[in-house]
């Protein structure tokens, strides 16, 4: 950090948060250089393998993405081949979502990258600090709205 003094910006939170949030972000775009997966990408993805036929309305809101850009989203997804966008049996006006077998081997191998990713950034925290931090981190999730 710099050794100027940043004033009442070092005891506001949303200072911290911006910061730390630009270091996450800087690190994930060089761990996931060269997949081609972004971290919306990696979001979507991960909900349809944990929830195989997903509709993606279901998911863009889990998510918080606008359904505009959710139908670009999945389409580049479909169209890398890492989903498959199927009419839903129970509505036939939705698309159901499942990772194609390339879609969960990128997933699997993205998972890998994120993870160790995550343990680098994570480094100085204990088991409990983490757990607590993301617990923190939800808690103002849960504001939202």
């Amino acid at each position: 950090m710099s050794s100027v003094d940043v004033g009442e910006l070092g005891e506001l939170a949303g200072y911290h948060l911006r910061r730390a949030n630009n270091v996450f972000q800087a690190h994930f775009a060089q761990t996931m250089e060269g997949t081609g997966i972004r971290q919306v990408l990696f979001g979507i993805l991960s909900v349809v393998a944990r929830n195989p036929g997903i509709n993606q309305g279901s998911v863009g809101r889990a998510l918080g993405i606008q359904r505009a850009n959710m139908v670009a989203l999945i389409n580049e997804l479909v169209d890398s081949e890492l989903i498959d966008r199927q009419v839903s049996p129970d509505d036939r006006r939705a698309f159901a979502l499942s990772l194609t077998e390339a879609g969960q081997s990128a997933f699997n191998d993205n998972l890998a990258r994120i993870r160790a990713h995550e343990e680098r950034l994570l480094a100085g925290l204990d088991a409990r600090e983490r757990e607590a931090l993301l617990v923190l981190l939800a808690k103002i999730e849960a504001r939202d709205g």
